[in-house]
């Protein structure tokens, strides 16, 4: 029996840290059903090295990862979405381009740890502390019965993961 693999876009403005975490837990936590991706409205020059640093401690590949433009996936070629999510506040109140298709979106945002200044432990915590909320959001959404629901409740279910905060992680 073949399953659909579900394509989900992880949209922040920066493109440096949380959609890249998202984008990676995702495809982690994801088994193979889905395939993520992640973009910024404004992307970095590169990934944020905290970033990158708290997924290779937690044994995900980096290898792949870069800050793209969103413009990148509104191509006639680019990959169709069935889910997007916008992370960050900025990239939520922002212009979207035209995705094809119907994608479900919902904002999961969280706090941008790249904001955080002080002592390099203060900086990994709030990575940390961002990882631990998207995790959990992504497990929630990943325990979905997907292929059972219809988009009325999907929506309504991702809007609802998306109010799941670190007091409850």
């Amino acid at each position: 029996m073949t399953h659909k693999i579900y394509n989900v876009l992880f949209i922040c403005t920066g493109n440096s840290a949380r959609s890249i975490l998202a984008e990676s837990l995702m495809n982690n936590l994801g088994q193979g059903r889905f395939k993520a991706y992640s973009a910024g409205s404004h992307p970095e020059n590169s990934v944020n090295p905290y970033a990158l640093e708290l997924l290779e401690r937690h044994q995900f590949s980096t290898e792949n990862l870069h800050s793209k433009s969103w413009d990148v996936f509104s191509q006639p070629d680019s990959p169709r979405f069935d889910f997007i999510f916008t992370v960050c506040d900025s990239a939520a109140g922002e212009a979207c381009p035209f995705w094809p298709g119907k994608p479900i979106s919902a904002h999961w945002g969280v706090e941008d740890p790249t904001a955080v200044e002080g002592s390099k432990e203060a900086k990994r915590k709030a990575f940390s502390d961002v990882f631990r909320i998207l995790n959990r959001r992504i497990s929630l959404f990943l325990s979905l019965p997907l292929n059972k629901l219809d988009a009325l409740a999907i929506q309504y279910e991702i809007d609802q993961i998306g109010l799941v905060c670190e007091a409850s992680v």
